[in-house]
């Protein structure tokens, strides 16, 4: 795979995208903006998390429209739910800052017209809530592109943003997100094959880190090899909450409550620990 050099770039995100930061995006595949979300957005996101989690423990939900729950502990024992998936279902916060302007500009990063935010498709808005700690089974992610699971359900794959709203602060040498600038063009081969989709865990020395602080909001292409990076420390230090969710193209394909799991939610083991 052919992997760019990169300095680290941020920028900030209005109510559109200029064309350097496009330009940035279509050359190595990914983009940072700092302080999208305010100190009291922050705060008034992570309430809300905190209401929805409870509820469906109490509840003992284990599946959102056929996509299973990831749980773990907190180190006092008390249950966590580490990946929630189609919270902006359960929370008009949440849902309207998926519609937000800001957000609706990135759809802009596809061909025109054509991207969509995927309210009800995929896994909608996803937290990703990152600990490290003897309880906990989600800490890291191996190197993974997000366009195989096109493939896994007989479609071809078709360009995807994810976009990530970063809870929690992070700098590069604390862990976090990782990515090979410039392989979101690669070929379908090194795209799928590249690595071991999400078992390989190895630092590669060509590799970009991020210093994120809370409220940032970064971007990258469906067919960029990304991970994220253990942190080093134990307990609330290596806490990071990110609520993930994608940017799509192709046939109209929501998820309801009767949908059946897909079938590579089976490799779940692979994907945490």
């Amino acid at each position: 795979m052919n992997v760019l050099p990169y300095q680290p770039t941020s920028f900030s995100l209005a109510e559109t995208l200029t064309p350097a930061q496009t330009q940035h995006f279509n050359t190595f595949g990914f983009l940072h903006f700092k302080q999208f979300l305010t100190p009291t957005q922050v705060s008034d996101i992570l309430t809300e998390l905190r209401r929805i989690e409870q509820g469906w423990l109490e509840k003992g939900i284990t599946k959102i429209n056929g996509t299973p729950l990831k749980f773990g502990q907190e180190a006092d024992g008390s249950p966590l739910i580490q990946r929630m998936c189609f919270l902006n279902h359960h929370s008009e916060l949440l849902s309207d800052l998926m519609r937000s302007q800001p957000i609706e500009s990135l759809t802009g990063l596809l061909a025109p017209n054509e991207g969509r935010i995927a309210h009800d498709e995929k896994d909608g808005l996803v937290l990703n809530h990152y600990i490290r700690q003897p309880n906990s089974k989600f800490s890291q992610m191996g190197w993974h592109t997000d366009s195989p699971r096109d493939l896994f359900l007989g479609q071809k794959i078709m360009p995807m943003l994810n976009i990530g709203l970063h809870l929690d602060g992070c700098l590069q040498r604390n862990g976090g997100l990782r990515v090979l600038p410039g392989t979101h063009k690669a070929n379908i081969l090194q795209t799928v094959l590249g690595k071991k989709q999400f078992i390989d865990h190895n630092p590669d020395p060509r590799e970009a880190g991020f210093d994120i602080a809370s409220g940032d909001l970064t971007v990258h292409h469906g067919s960029l090899w990304h991970r994220v990076e253990a942190s080093p420390f134990t307990g609330e230090a290596s806490r990071r909450r990110v609520l993930y969710f994608p940017i799509i193209m192709g046939a109209f394909a929501p998820k309801n409550e009767q949908t059946k799991t897909p079938f590579y939610h089976r490799f779940g083991k692979f994907v945490h620990s």
